[in-house]
């Protein structure tokens, strides 16, 4: 073989490879454009913590993790003996008060009124007879029998006896028609304040019974039987699973016709099926999120926005954690 043709072939073996290589990275460049962006993110589900305005001792759970409850089911009892000692100083004080008000309204005993009026009839008697002794030293004055000092001596008496009955016509009225109208409305304002003590009172004694707001799963269980807990921590958290929605991450590039009121189809693993959703909120994350620069110089950079959207049919069997995948 001579030489021209030795290098004819390797010619050709040289052309031959940067062919095959052309056209893989060909292959290779067409095959990963096609390629399409995923976006992955998650089912979550809106939860409610149970919690009690007083401190107490977990007498009983009712539920645990993972069971389902409805509204107004009992799922926990605690045991609050503060608050019901606290409950029997209102009580006492609310009696007290209602004592005081009914004797403001009944005014004073039988055994007074009778007392004032005996001490009225004497008042009378007495100034009948001044006013009697009165008249006769007036008329013997008159005819100058008695000095005009034992007139005034007499006179001064019948005023006094005068003073002294209407005195005494004073407490008797005063006894029969009782306490003065503002005792009477303090005595009801008194009685007032200690049923809105035991109101508040009881309202702490309804709070050692916990139960449910809301219809949903009990997601988790903090303390246990015979632990304390104090005012407003959690007992529970409950998923209210009639509320879930999905959430993404999604890159401002990415977008495209994703806005509040719009719907998408995204992926579900678990299942393997497809479910439709619609966007109900769209927020960035803020300037803590991950940025990126879309060219080496950093000529601009583009955001992250929070991206959550719910299901537009419910699907039986969806938790909370499974991932959902959206291809763009």
């Amino acid at each position: 073989m001579s030489a021209k043709s030795q290098h004819n072939n390797i010619l050709l073996a040289i052309a031959g490879f940067v062919a095959v290589v052309i056209i893989v990275a060909l292959i290779g460049f067409l095959a990963l454009d096609r390629e399409p962006n995923v976006i992955q993110g998650q089912v979550e589900v809106s939860e409610y913590r149970v919690s009690s305005k007083v401190p107490g001792r977990i007498l009983e759970l009712r539920v645990k993790e993972g069971d389902y409850v409805k509204a107004g089911d009992t799922v926990a009892i605690l045991d609050a003996p503060e608050v019901r000692a606290k409950m029997e100083q209102a009580r006492s004080a609310e009696n007290a008060a209602a004592a005081l008000e009914l004797k403001a309204q009944n005014g004073a005993r039988k055994e007074q009124i009778q007392g004032a009026f005996s001490v009225l009839q004497q008042a009378k008697a007495g100034y009948e007879i001044a006013e009697k002794s009165y008249n006769r030293i007036q008329r013997l004055f008159d005819e100058g029998v008695v000095s005009a000092q034992k007139r005034d001596e007499v006179y001064a008496n019948y005023r006094a006896m005068e003073a002294q009955m209407k005195a005494a016509q004073s407490q008797y009225d005063m006894a029969v028609n009782g306490a003065r109208m503002e005792d009477k409305l303090a005595a009801a304002a008194q009685v007032g304040r200690a049923k809105g003590a035991v109101q508040e009172v009881n309202s702490y004694i309804h709070e050692t019974v916990q139960i449910a707001q809301k219809e949903g799963e009990v997601a988790d269980v903090y303390p246990k039987v015979g632990e304390l807990v104090g005012t407003g921590s959690p007992i529970m958290s409950i998923a209210v699973m009639d509320d879930m929605w999905g959430t993404f991450n999604v890159r401002e590039d990415q977008l495209n016709d994703m806005k509040v009121g719009s719907e998408f189809t995204a992926f579900v693993p678990a299942f393997n099926q497809e479910v439709k959703m619609k966007v109900y909120y769209l927020k960035d994350q803020g300037s803590y999120a991950v940025w990126k620069a879309t060219k080496a110089n950093g000529q601009y950079d583009l955001k992250t926005f929070e991206v959550k959207a719910r299901p537009v049919e419910k699907i039986e069997g969806l938790r909370p954690g499974m991932s959902l995948i959206i291809k763009k």
